[in-house]
């Protein structure tokens, strides 16, 4: 039995006084469309990184992260370079 789900994930980021970049708590969406909308908003407070993630929750196995999309500024570990 396959069951297999998706998770769409933001990833936002906020710039802290010394200009680094701080990752705040993840944030779910229904879909990648809003993924996309929401990353976006939320960028404007430094960066945001859309992703999407598939697997079995029951297992725990889950397919490496699908970049959606990358607003603002993301730190350098977070961008993979696609």
């Amino acid at each position: 039995m396959n069951d297999k789900v998706t998770y769409f994930v933001i990833q936002p980021f906020e710039t802290a006084e010394d200009g680094r970049l701080m990752a705040m708590p993840a944030v779910q969406a229904a879909t990648a469309r809003a993924a996309l909308r929401r990353a976006e908003a939320l960028a404007v407070a430094g960066g945001a990184l859309a992703f999407s993630r598939s697997g079995d929750p029951s297992l725990g196995d889950f397919d490496d992260a699908v970049i959606l999309g990358r607003f603002g500024k993301i730190p350098m570990e977070e961008d993979d370079g696609q």
